[in-house]
């Protein structure tokens, strides 16, 4: 195994997975407060699942979105 390979190849998924996560959340909060079913002022759970598959890994990590 090559570590460099391995460390870029991650930050290049996690890269890819925090941008394109942020335009999904933004994208669903407009659409909440748009159609009414957010006001603009929630703090909104929020949970992110990573699995690897093959070894069978699945991770998870809880926290808050708050809109104002």
């Amino acid at each position: 195994m090559n570590e460099d390979v391995l460390n870029n190849s991650i930050r290049k998924f996690l890269k890819t997975v925090g941008v394109t996560s942020q335009r999904e959340i933004e994208k669903a909060v407009r659409d909440g407060i748009a159609n009414g079913a957010l006001k603009g002022q929630e703090t909104l759970p929020a949970k992110m699942v990573l699995t690897l598959g093959t070894v069978n890994v699945t991770f998870e990590v809880k926290g808050s979105i708050e809109l104002e």
